[in-house]
């Protein structure tokens, strides 16, 4: 995906473009790291470039089923609170069993889900407001599917931003410079394309 959306020609598809460049932002974030680096958390927190894929997934994963069920609620998830309580952050940690291509896969397997979806919702359908985490609101009872879609653009938003920090600690790569090496973009004065640091 180039550097910006292209042009848009609705609400909806507003929405569906806008949260497919978020996505893709985590493939270029990720773009020629080994899969030591993706499990490196570089900064003064635990972020890594792989729990944040892996992370954004559950939540993108979470929300669209909200908005694929209203205007009811999604099904219940299969773990008592005290489970759901006791796994969590488990989602930003990257296992034995994950690789940067299967946690990529991932994402997209998701981001086509989501996008099935946005493009047959009524994006005025209520979607209830979850009540089991603090940070839920207890003045409101829904929000539209419109609103989630928002509030989805700013969570992989929010999260890729975090992963140009944790990936520029890893080895100095940004944005532009991976983007400008994942499609291939010539080089000029003032952007030269990410490339591996030589090895001995």
């Amino acid at each position: 995906m180039a550097a910006h959306v292209p042009p848009v020609a609705d609400e909806r598809e507003s929405l569906i473009a806008y949260l497919d460049q978020q996505r893709d932002a985590f493939a270029t974030v990720a773009f020629g790291l080994t899969e030591e680096q993706i499990r490196l958390a570089p900064t003064a927190g635990t972020l890594s470039i792989g729990g944040l894929v892996k992370h954004v997934t559950t939540c993108e994963r979470g929300w669209t089923e909200r908005m694929a069920a209203a205007p009811e609620a999604p099904a219940p998830p299969d773990q008592t609170m005290e489970e759901q309580t006791a796994a969590w952050g488990d989602d930003f940690r990257v296992t034995d069993d994950d690789t940067l291509e299967s946690l990529l896969a991932g994402l997209a397997a998701q981001g086509d889900v989501t996008r099935e979806v946005l493009r047959t919702a009524d994006l005025g359908a209520a979607v209830p407001v979850p009540r089991d985490a603090p940070w839920f609101p207890h003045d409101v009872e829904a929000w539209s599917v419109r609103w989630v879609a928002m509030h989805l653009v700013e969570e992989l938003a929010r999260h890729a931003g975090h992963a140009d920090i944790v990936r520029e600690s890893v080895d100095g790569a940004t944005t532009y410079a991976l983007l400008a090496a994942r499609e291939g973009w010539p080089e000029t004065p003032w952007l030269t394309p990410w490339r591996p640091a030589a090895t001995a």
